[in-house]
């Protein structure tokens, strides 16, 4: 997948659990888990707001694009 997300990291740095986010994001920990590990289809820019004041943090921060192979290859 190119789009990987870093929610963990941030999430280490300011020492909160997924529970603590979730409950302060208002989202549950199921679907902050499914986006935590990447297999969230879409995430709405309410949650990406809610996420990033949480954290203290920048979309760019939590959201990072690298080629995968295929993309690679095309090059």
């Amino acid at each position: 997948m190119a789009i990987i997300i870093n929610i963990d990291v941030m999430m280490a740095k300011r020492k909160m659990s997924l529970g603590e986010l979730s409950e302060r994001v208002e989202i549950t920990s199921a679907n902050l888990s499914i986006l935590k590990n990447g297999k969230a289809k879409a995430v709405r820019f309410s949650t990406l707001e809610a996420i990033c004041r949480e954290l203290d943090c920048q979309p760019g921060d939590i959201i990072e694009w690298r080629p995968d192979e295929d993309t690679k290859n095309k090059e």
